[in-house]
């Protein structure tokens, strides 16, 4: 990918993005060739960490007991839910829509399946589904999973993937880095001859081709 033809692709889109009530996000658009995405395995399904963040507040909800909610109390968990508390909030729709705008969700292994049986429709639907507390330490793994995003192909046979990469307020070149990141899992995924063209673009801003 070109640097330089990026860097001039986001400052394009941010030159033009007019004044809006609220802060916009910057997307990546790819559209690929050649994959057969009517084939599970074919299917784009990946985590990518941005190197510089989402350029937005991002908080965490932990589904843990005992000495793991403890840890994840003691590491700014926004809210920890145990075991007992996972159905009284999927009874709760409006607190579970509203956690749904700005958190990321851990879960303790043990309650993974109880999470995926009393929300996993509404939490699957919105990319939200915890991340198992496994492998790394409780804060490392809050941190990560503000900084992770989600890329799956659109729909079911559709040879196009759209994630976010950051904000308007964010700084050019670490939008370019974020974009590198994402494009590079990619590549590593699908190979560079898949990928046919990609864009950047604001939220509601025009996409602008950036390879």
């Amino acid at each position: 990918m070109n640097k330089e033809k990026l860097i001039t692709s986001l400052n394009t889109i941010l030159q033009d993005k007019g004044k809006r009530k609220f802060s916009q996000s910057v997307e990546l658009i790819l559209n690929f060739r050649g994959i057969d995405f009517s084939k599970p395995n074919s299917r784009l399904n990946l985590e990518v960490l941005l190197p510089k963040g989402k350029g937005k507040a991002v908080r965490i909800g932990v589904f843990a007991d005992g000495q793991a909610a403890l840890d994840a109390r003691n590491n700014g968990a926004d809210v920890i839910f145990s075991t007992e508390d996972v159905a009284k909030l999927a009874a709760d729709r409006p607190r579970l829509k509203k956690l749904l705008l700005d958190h990321e969700f851990l879960a303790q292994p043990s309650l993974m399946m109880v999470v995926g049986k009393q929300m996993g429709q509404v939490l699957g639907t919105k990319d939200r589904l915890p991340r198992p507390i496994v492998g790394m330490a409780m804060k490392d793994l809050m941190e990560r999973a503000k900084r992770t995003i989600k890329l799956k192909s659109k729909g079911k046979y559709l040879p196009v993937a759209q994630c976010l990469v950051g904000t308007e307020k964010m700084e050019v070149n670490d939008l370019a880095d974020n974009v590198e990141a994402v494009v590079d899992a990619v590549k590593n995924k699908v190979g560079e001859q898949s990928i046919k063209s990609a864009y950047v673009k604001l939220t509601m801003g025009k996409p602008v081709k950036i390879l």
